[in-house]
């Protein structure tokens, strides 16, 4: 069973979406690409080709991996709209796991969002290799998470979170959750794509309490299945806090940065 299982819905309705710089951005690796192919990994429920989609009419293909039905369930209801005629494909399998839908499958983008740790990453790097166009380009993508944001909410809310869960941060039914032993831009300077880029961009998000109960519905480290009998007192507890601090003057503030790693083949186009 996924690890995000029974969480899609939650995490459709309560995940911050991607930055508009950020979509630019992505969308600039693939002007004057024409009838391109976008790869998205970890898609869950398809934040990033619901963002490039609007901005990017020459995209011909989409082709969506993701472990868990239930996201790949709730990124069909999210994308129908905005395909107008174009071809998406969901596989629910791991991304290592991924291979060409078709012969001569080729895809000029592969995006990752807020995934990358969940994966073996050289195995991903090395499949990525197998399926895409000499030019393509990779973008590893994310912002943390409101567990490791410093602010004296988010500190207060994670130390409610721990007096239930114990001290260490969860990622699953039993487990720990362990940070990756080394930065992306090793993995993506040992794999074919050395060619780094880094951006990072500033963002400031206001929450509401409502909003930040359903955002931690979503997550590996304070899902329902966690707290067992004890989530409803939980979440009578955690909003109980987050009212107290909405009412301060500084409010429910998450001042952060979204950082993006575009990475290409040493030598190819930009």
């Amino acid at each position: 069973m996924s690890l995000f299982h029974a969480t899609a819905d939650a995490y459709s309705r309560h995940r911050p979406g991607l930055p508009d710089e950020v979509v630019d951005l992505l969308a600039d690796t693939l002007r004057g690409t024409r009838y391109p192919a976008l790869l998205d990994l970890g898609t869950g429920t398809g934040q990033v080709p619901a963002a490039l989609l609007p901005v990017l009419p020459q995209l011909a293909r989409l082709d969506l991996v993701d472990a868990d039905r239930d996201m790949l369930h709730q990124a069909d209801l999210a994308l129908r709209p905005l395909l107008a005629g174009r071809s998406a494909a969901f596989h629910p399998i791991r991304a290592e796991e991924f291979t060409p839908p078709a012969e001569g499958y080729r895809a000029d983008l592969v995006t990752c969002a807020r995934a990358f740790h969940w994966m073996d990453r050289p195995a991903v790097l090395a499949m990525a290799d197998r399926v895409t166009s000499p030019g393509a380009t990779l973008a590893i993508m994310g912002d943390g998470s409101l567990w490791t944001h410093p602010a004296p909410w988010t500190v207060a809310l994670r130390e409610l979170i721990q007096s239930y869960l114990g001290a260490e941060r969860r990622a699953g039914t039993t487990a720990a959750y362990t940070e990756p032993g080394r930065r992306y831009q090793d993995d993506l300077a040992e794999s074919p794509f050395g060619d780094i880029e880094e951006h990072h961009f500033p963002l400031r998000r206001v929450w509401t309490p409502d909003k930040v109960i359903g955002y931690l519905r979503s997550t590996s480290f304070a899902r329902p299945a966690l707290f067992g009998d004890g989530h409803p007192r939980f979440e009578t507890e955690a909003r109980a806090l987050l009212e107290q601090h909405a009412a301060q003057e500084d409010g429910l503030i998450e001042d952060g940065v979204f950082d993006v790693l575009l990475a290409r083949r040493p030598g190819g186009d930009r």
